[in-house]
């Protein structure tokens, strides 16, 4: 799927819409993405900051959804876990981004080969000042698909 159509339906998915967040840039060719959040009434906490959850579902699938674009069909690609340290109160619009490496990419590969990789990921929450607001892990998980161990006799069977 293109990178633009993405980014568009991206935008009208209820949990993004509903929360304020918008997908500024998805790249063409998926190694990179921007998003931001304004401060509006329906995504403020009790004490009138950014809801946590909130920020933390503007990083959710990002991780996930670059490195599935590079690995292609012959890998399953799952988000394994998730983190996030909240280091100040959020106010006005916030911006996380993701840039996907070639370091990142050798490095599922590699370990994928061997079984399944587990790869932690990390994004930080910024305000429009450029402080950290919140600071957010995700681990994805990789394997190569249809992957039957040399070993196995079923393996073998038809």
């Amino acid at each position: 799927m293109k990178a633009s159509r993405l980014r568009r339906g991206m935008n009208l998915w209820p949990p993004f819409l509903f929360a304020g967040i918008r997908v500024v840039e998805l790249s063409d060719d998926y190694r990179h993405a921007r998003v931001r959040m304004r401060l509006h009434w329906w995504n403020r906490n009790y004490v009138g900051t950014h809801f946590g959850g909130s920020l933390f579902a503007m990083t959710d699938p990002f991780w996930m959804l670059l490195v599935l674009h590079h690995l292609g069909r012959e890998h399953l690609v799952w988000d394994r876990a998730g983190e996030i340290e909240f280091v100040k109160p959020g106010r006005g619009t916030v911006h996380a981004e993701f840039h996907l490496t070639d370091e990142h990419l050798d490095d599922l590969r590699a370990r994928a080969a061997d079984g399944k990789a587990l790869v932690w990921f990390a994004t930080d929450v910024t305000d429009a000042d450029g402080e950290v607001v919140a600071r957010t892990r995700k681990q994805v998980y990789a394997r190569r698909k249809n992957r039957k161990p040399v070993d196995d006799p079923v393996a073998g069977a038809v």
